[in-house]
């Protein structure tokens, strides 16, 4: 009989049994590389004039920040007035009345700012617009840019992959999103923009569970809005389990921002957090998968309440992703999307996709270039474990869905024209994305200025697209 294999001990020792140093195949672990695990914690709130006199157990109630979440632009300004100037309260003013988006603004975000220098924070711009910093759309903004409602066969309910379908269950949020895709839906009427309305109402939610039966090529719900974080327990049951008792579904995933703008809430709604893992338990005994899908952009939403909320889901068994937006002077450096990914993998968020900058009114200081994209998911491309790191897409305007960045058929960095094609959705028709025009070389921008050569870029691009197939 042959004696087992006995694997040598480890030991803590540099040295190797025979006396030979341990060969040093790295240099010594810089521990400004770990940065990721130093997760903001302590009464950071209290330095907000309107929550000095705080507590933890206040402000980690759920309940507390939804009431004092900030709805009108007087009131955020009031909280912040001692830490701004009178210049940049009549800024922020002027941002608000000239964007698509209304406002709703936690006091957990607003404590994150750093209200030092708001005008560089990378939350501030996410959510609060100056109007200084604004830039004319680009002209070829259409304000349902993917075409959402095009691709909707009963309201609310946009059916676009083959076997995929979003649900858009409400139209509110915790906070809105100065870059919201859904402008067109989501919050309330602004000056700028009068909302196509999605509310939570039974009759229209049965019209899209009777589509949704009706189609067996149907396996995977998307359940958005609006977020999830607005449902009320009752509702994430009754959605869940009417998706989970149709045969043909296999796959559903509740898509929030609530974890990077209000984690309190995973930690003190009692009720909302069982009614979520009810429906995950009960998918997991029928073998479907049911999962969170969030959204972080910057490494500074994610702190040591972070932690807590997500080791909570954790430990209950809910496996959470993250769907980021690429940002201008947020998440569009090489440091800024390392941390983010590395951060989110160490409190077990997975990093699924980012976001090329959709076209959204209002938001063209936000956005920047395919090629930026591009560059980027080279640097992030070995940081971490393949299932930890972004696949970077276009979601194509027109209602093209989601193409890796990089697969262009024709990209003219000159116009910032780049072509897609999307052969699930439709095998023939050419998808275009626009590069903002302020980040055009001059020739670019030349030719944008004058209408006539829009339409004739186009054209230019979507022949070199063929010719390329060819």
């Amino acid at each position: 009989m042959t004696s087992p294999i006995k694997l040598p001990v480890v030991t803590t020792t540099t040295a190797a049994p025979g006396g030979e140093p341990v060969p040093a195949l790295k240099p010594p672990v810089d521990p400004a590389s770990l940065v990721h695990r130093q997760l903001l914690g302590g009464d950071f709130w209290r330095k907000i004039p309107a929550y000095r006199d705080i507590d933890e157990a206040t402000f980690l109630d759920h309940k507390w920040q939804a009431k004092h979440t900030i709805t009108r632009p007087d009131k955020l300004l009031e909280a912040v007035q001692e830490l701004v100037s009178p210049e940049f309260i009549a800024d922020v003013r002027d941002g608000f009345h000239r964007s698509p988006m209304s406002l709703r603004v936690s006091p957990y975000l607003l404590s994150l700012i750093d209200w030092s220098n708001p005008v560089a924070d990378p939350l501030r711009r996410q959510f609060i617009p100056m109007g200084s910093r604004l830039l004319p759309d680009h002209p070829k903004l259409d304000l349902d840019s993917l075409h959402e409602q095009a691709d909707a066969p009963v309201p609310g309910l946009t059916h676009r992959y083959p076997d995929k379908a979003l649900f858009l269950a409400l139209d509110t949020c915790p906070v809105y999103c100065r870059f919201c895709t859904r402008s067109y839906a989501v919050g309330i009427d602004t000056d700028q923009v009068e909302k196509v309305h999605l509310r939570p109402t039974q009759d229209r939610w049965e019209r899209a569970f009777a589509y949704v039966a009706s189609r067996p090529e149907l396996e995977d719900i998307v359940i958005s809005g609006g977020d999830a974080y607005n449902l009320r327990a009752e509702h994430i049951e009754a959605i869940g389990n009417r998706l989970l008792d149709m045969p043909n579904i296999r796959r559903m995933r509740f898509a929030t921002k609530g974890p990077a703008v209000m984690p309190q809430k995973i930690l003190t709604d009692d009720a909302w957090f069982s009614a979520l893992v009810g429906v995950v338990e009960r998918g997991r005994k029928l073998h479907k998968e049911v999962v969170l899908h969030t959204h972080f952009n910057h490494p500074s939403e994610l702190t040591e309440i972070t932690q807590r909320a997500m080791n909570r889901l954790f430990s209950a068994g809910v496996f959470v992703r993250n769907q980021s937006v690429l940002q201008r002077g947020v998440n569009d450096t090489p440091e800024a999307m390392r941390l983010l990914i590395k951060r989110m993998s160490y409190l077990n968020v997975h990093a699924y996709y980012v976001y090329v900058h959709d076209l959204v009114k209002g938001v063209e200081d936000l956005r920047t270039t395919v090629d930026t994209a591009i560059e980027l998911e080279k640097q992030v491309r070995g940081l971490t474990a393949g299932f930890n790191t972004p696949t970077f897409v276009v979601d194509a305007p027109g209602g093209g869905g989601k193409r890796d960045c990089h697969s262009f058929e024709h990209y003219n960095r000159e116009t910032g024209i780049s072509v897609y094609r999307s052969p699930n959705v439709n095998a023939d028709a050419h998808y275009l994305y626009f590069d903002p025009i302020h980040l055009l070389p001059e020739a670019g921008q030349k030719r944008w200025a004058d209408p006539a050569e829009h339409d004739v870029m186009v054209r230019e691009a979507i022949a070199a697209a063929r010719d390329r197939r060819r």
